[in-house]
């Protein structure tokens, strides 16, 4: 008796059902079909066998990918090695998928059946909820959503150098431009040309024609100071004196200054859609040779543009064959053709290349069906290669001149064999020029990335750590004022630092020592006595530092007094001579102390 399993795909895990025994016919009726909407009776003929649930939303995804593409995953290995007997003949697995079924089948080895019966039994969907405990319809509703948008996303993803929706948009858009400004030029012709005929036929080119329109104005104040101009307009001398001349003749009626004043500011709308149109054309060259640097190496930008927007996509246009691509734009020459019994069209959108209006007439066809086997070769080459080179469609251009002249002159092209290893040797080296250059790019782009996570971080480390500790330091200030008063002394005698002895002065403003040197200078003035000093000097010291008195060197005496030098010898010159000898007794002193 042979068993009949189905597997149930849902966006929490897989389940596998056990059908029990009911024939096969009496389920295809329509009266049992819709008793399986019933909850019991759909439990009367189908009952769960093992559910296996996904461990995260990254697995559900995962297992999605795998059974979309036909790959058997590991849970469901697992899920089917575990839970099915272990004789595989006497087993009928029912999916609902026919590529998983095969891959089950080949490597697990079990029989697999899809559609009929299996289609009736996965209606289980309806009931999955109340099957597996835990599982309530709304929970079941969000993982069937979340997967389904992360699935789809991961569809989605592209890369956005290689996007051709942007060259079948911008395509699109300059065939609408260039309609549209030849209306808008012609409308400007028949408008300025009641007023000035005789430009019309001096001027082929549309733009041109705006811009003299907007700049002549009233051909009236045309003169000789404008021919200047009308040069860098025209680029032409000669057309330039033509259209004075035919302004001072001209047989064109008068016009008001309001007539003028439309006309200009409509030839400005022109002249900018103009230049929006060459702007455009810049932007589309630079997307092609992004996207499809062969194919636009080989049939030029344009018309390689819109192959791909005819075929909707690049990777549209490389499954294409060459017979498809060499008719590409003239289906209804092509279904006229077929239901007259006529000639079919030898060629369509290629017919803009240069090489077909190259060719003679009874080459045409001949060289169009070559020129489309190149450029089907080229558009598989742009769309599955992993970086893009225009070295491909360069040595296919090369081989269609030589065909062409082949066909002209008869000399034999070369080998389509030597042309493609001689492509093959400068691709890889354009290659690998071209992944340096990337990885470049991206290792200046990964520093700058760096510095600015870093400065980031530091700014922020700072503004973080700023507040409390500007509190703290204001906070400290006045008492490390307080305490550095009385420890200035110790900081210089204990310690050779200049920067606190030269501080000190300046802070501690101590008088004791000026008024002694003011006043050993009036006592030599008065015939005093040099002892006095000596015994003055000390006890002032020891006041102020009675423990470190004794420690104190004859070095750091010197220093000190020379420090305070200025202070005492600046306020009289009269008497520099008699206080110089008296530093020097000072000095011996301090010795002797």
């Amino acid at each position: 008796m042979v068993l009949l399993h189905v597997l149930f795909e849902h966006a929490v895990g897989y389940a596998l059902l056990a059908l029990k025994e009911v024939e096969e016919i009496s389920l295809l009726q329509p009266q049992v079909e819709e008793s399986v909407l019933n909850l019991g009776k759909f439990h009367s003929i189908v009952r769960l066998v093992a559910f296996c649930p996904f461990a995260s939303s990254q697995v559900a995804l995962e297992n999605a990918n795998a059974v979309s593409e036909g790959v058997v995953h590991e849970d469901l290995r697992l899920l089917l090695e575990t839970h099915l007997p272990s004789k595989k003949k006497k087993v009928l697995l029912g999916v609902g998928d026919p590529k998983i079924g095969a891959a089950i089948q080949e490597e697990l080895g079990y029989n697999c059946q899809t559609g009929g019966v299996i289609a009736e039994i996965l209606r289980v969907r309806l009931h999955f909820h109340n099957l597996v405990k835990g599982l309530t319809d709304l929970s079941a509703c969000k993982a069937q959503l979340g997967l389904g948008h992360s699935y789809s996303r991961a569809k989605v993803k592209f890369n956005v150098n290689r996007v051709d929706n942007m060259i079948i948009q911008s395509i699109s858009l300059l065939d609408q431009l260039d309609k549209d400004i030849n209306t808008f030029s012609m409308r400007v012709r028949e408008w300025y040309g009641y007023h000035f005929p005789e430009l019309v036929k001096i001027i082929n080119d549309n733009a041109t024609y705006c811009r003299l329109a907007q700049f002549i104005g009233n051909r009236r104040e045309l003169n000789e100071d404008k021919l200047e101009k009308l040069e860098e307009l025209t680029m032409d001398g000669a057309k330039a004196k033509a259209i004075l001349d035919a302004s001072r003749s001209s047989m064109g009626m008068d016009i008001s200054a309001i007539d003028l004043i439309n006309i200009e500011s409509f030839s400005s709308r022109v002249v900018s859609l103009s230049e929006y149109r060459q702007s455009l054309h810049t932007y589309l060259r630079s997307k092609m040779s992004q996207v499809a640097p062969s194919l636009s190496a080989l049939i030029g930008e344009a018309v390689g543009a819109r192959l791909i927007a005819h075929a909707g996509s690049l990777t549209n246009l490389a499954k294409y064959p060459a017979s498809t691509v060499q008719i590409l734009g003239a289906e209804k020459a092509l279904f006229r053709a077929l239901k007259t019994r006529g000639n079919t069209p030898k060629y369509g959108l290629i017919f803009h290349s240069t090489f077909i209006g190259r060719a003679a007439a009874k080459n045409k066809g001949r060289i169009s069906r070559y020129l489309a086997n190149k450029c089907s070769i080229a558009s598989r080459i742009d769309c599955f290669s992993e970086v893009p080179t225009s070295v491909f469609g360069e040595k296919l251009r090369e081989q269609v001149e030589e065909r062409l002249s082949f066909y002209e002159t008869g000399e034999i092209p070369r080998k389509n064999l030597d042309v493609m290893k001689e492509a093959m040797v400068q691709a890889e080296e354009a290659a690998a020029e071209i992944t340096r250059k990337l990885e470049k790019q991206e290792k200046k782009r990964l520093k700058k990335e760096k510095k600015r996570l870093a400065a980031l971080a530091l700014a922020s480390s700072e503004n973080s750590s700023s507040t409390p500790e500007e509190c703290e330091e204001m906070s400290e200030k006045p008492k490390k004022k307080k305490k550095q008063k009385p420890q200035e002394v110790p900081q210089e005698n204990g310690m050779e630092d200049p920067s606190i002895s030269f501080s000190k002065p300046k802070k501690k403003k101590s008088f004791s020592k000026e008024e002694l040197m003011s006043s050993d200078l009036e006592e030599t003035a008065g015939s005093t006595s040099i002892p006095k000093r000596k015994k003055s000097t000390p006890k002032e010291e020891t006041v102020n530092d009675p423990e470190e008195a004794g420690h104190r060197s004859g070095s750091k005496k010197k220093r000190k007094f020379s420090k305070e030098e200025p202070v005492s010898s600046g306020p009289e010159e009269a008497v520099g001579k008699s206080s110089s000898k008296k530093k020097k007794k000072f000095h011996k002193a301090s010795q002797e102390d």
